[in-house]
């Protein structure tokens, strides 16, 4: 019997003998292994080779997989912080300018608590906003933060200080808001509160000495000066509750600055 001769491949018909799949080894290295789309190999797999294996980033550009561990950058940045405090100062001076629900809210409560408290507590306790007695706390721990080499930490906690001025004269002319227990205006935002936060604040920050046991002691007695001085300044009438928040909301972000990590050039 007479057999059809099997055809012989030649190089011009190339393109006819690889559309059709021969069994055994040689299916395994056509055409880039069943089709898979990667010439020269055999599987599915990656070239080993380290830009093979790389894997993108967002941006499109080789990148790192897993991503390179620690806290996410945006929780490094003292401005990001600063964003909240700022928003809700922002909200607070609005209501207060545009004598908003909350401003009127806020006059209730301060009229239903002036006067409480013994009268000699609560005026030592407003008296912690006085210069007086504020700045030489601060100026105490600006002198030790200076001998422990933090010169640029002690110039920041000097400029916050000084921003106090700078900031609360302006803001009370265009806010011009009377007084509970006057009809006389400029009382938003408090200067005595402003004072306190930042004087007691800025020399907590600068005193304490982060991963030391009893750290957090200084701050959290900072903070107990600044409330007990807005308490004292609200219930003698001094100012409304919101003139003291105001201020805390304010110069809170100023200070994020010098809190541990809050600024890499601003450390000893």
């Amino acid at each position: 019997m007479r057999e059809t001769p099997r055809p012989q491949g030649t190089s011009g018909d190339a393109g006819s003998g690889r559309s059709r799949h021969r069994s055994g080894r040689a299916f395994a290295h056509a055409g880039g292994a069943s089709g898979s789309g990667t010439p020269h190999r055999s599987d599915g797999r990656s070239p080993q080779t380290p830009r093979g294996v790389r894997q993108t980033g967002p941006t499109g550009r080789p990148g790192t997989t897993p991503p390179v561990p620690g806290r996410p950058a945006f929780s490094r940045s003292p401005v990001l912080w600063a964003l909240l405090p700022l928003a809700l100062f922002g909200l607070v001076t609005w209501q207060v300018a545009a004598d908003g629900p909350l401003r009127r809210l806020d006059e209730r409560a301060g009229r239903a608590v002036v006067g409480h408290g013994p009268a000699g507590l609560t005026e030592l306790l407003a008296d912690l906003g006085n210069t007086q007695v504020a700045l030489p706390v601060l100026g105490c721990a600006i002198v030790l933060a200076l001998v422990r080499g933090a010169r640029r930490r002690a110039l920041y906690a000097a400029l916050a200080m000084a921003a106090v001025p700078l900031l609360v004269v302006p803001l009370k002319a265009w806010i011009a808001r009377p007084g509970p227990l006057t009809e006389a205006t400029g009382y938003y935002p408090s200067g005595h509160a402003a004072t306190a936060l930042v004087a007691y604040g800025a020399a907590a920050l600068l005193a304490a000495r982060p991963g030391r046991w009893g750290s957090w002691m200084m701050p959290v007695a900072a903070a107990l000066l600044a409330t007990a001085t807005g308490i004292g300044l609200v219930l003698r009438g001094y100012h409304w509750p919101l003139d003291v928040l105001g201020s805390w909301l304010l110069f809170g972000a100023v200070l994020l600055p010098l809190r541990p990590g809050g600024v890499r050039s601003l450390s000893a």
